[in-house]
């Protein structure tokens, strides 16, 4: 048996000002939210040019669900405006702080109307996260006109984990018959990102899995 080496995760922190872009990337690995909030807790952070009146602190409104979609992909871009489902402190000038983690996962991506086929040489699959829409401008977009690529904010998370969990290979057709129809008129694809495990701890949650590090079983 090989040895198992033992690579730190690091989180990273991001804080956007509202009405911003919020940009999440990882240069290896995909991403994993574990936090992601909006209010005020310091009166310095997003403070230039705003009167002192919108500096007031204020309790946080969690938007982690919001984030989520963030979820299996290297990077991801969210304009922050309205993201909140609630405002936390009304007249206040709020910020976003986003914390996550790069975790390593096989990844697959299918144009419409293709077949993603995900295998595990050694353990078996657990779907990371899986989303059927478009999250950005260059994704399936060869030979496409511009019109049907514009809308980057089309989500479809679908449940794939009690169609392959479990399995060493599973074969996804990338449709709208399978999957439901996010935003009509726009060219769609199917980003999977998966991990290959033991059996004995593929009922685990990601975060009993990689707490702090992750164990790889190469040398």
């Amino acid at each position: 048996m090989k040895p198992c080496s033992w690579n730190l995760i690091f989180s990273e922190t991001v804080i956007t000002c509202d009405g911003f872009v919020q940009h999440l990337s990882c240069d290896s690995g995909v991403i994993h939210v574990q936090s992601a909030t909006c209010g005020r807790t310091s009166s310095q952070i997003c403070s230039v040019g705003r009167p002192q009146s919108e500096m007031t602190e204020c309790s946080f409104s969690n938007v982690s669900l919001s984030l989520n979609r963030c979820n299996g992909q290297r990077e991801c871009e969210l304009n922050t405006q309205g993201l909140a489902p609630q405002d936390p402190c009304y007249g206040t000038y709020k910020y976003y702080t986003t914390i996550y983690i790069c975790i390593p996962a096989e990844t697959s991506v299918t144009c419409h109307g293709g077949y993603s086929y995900l295998k595990c040489e050694n353990g078996k699959i657990q779907i990371n996260a899986a989303n059927y829409g478009r999250t950005d401008k260059i994704t399936c977009s060869e030979g496409r006109p511009s019109e049907p690529l514009q809308n980057t904010n089309c989500y479809s998370p679908n449940a794939l984990a009690p169609v392959c969990n479990g399995l060493e290979s599973c074969e996804v057709f990338a449709t709208h018959t399978v999957f439901t129809d996010p935003c009509v008129g726009i060219y769609k694809y199917l980003a999977i990102s998966y991990f290959c495990v033991q059996p004995a701890v593929r009922e685990y949650p990601l975060t009993s899995l990689l707490p702090l590090h992750f164990c790889s079983t190469s040398v």
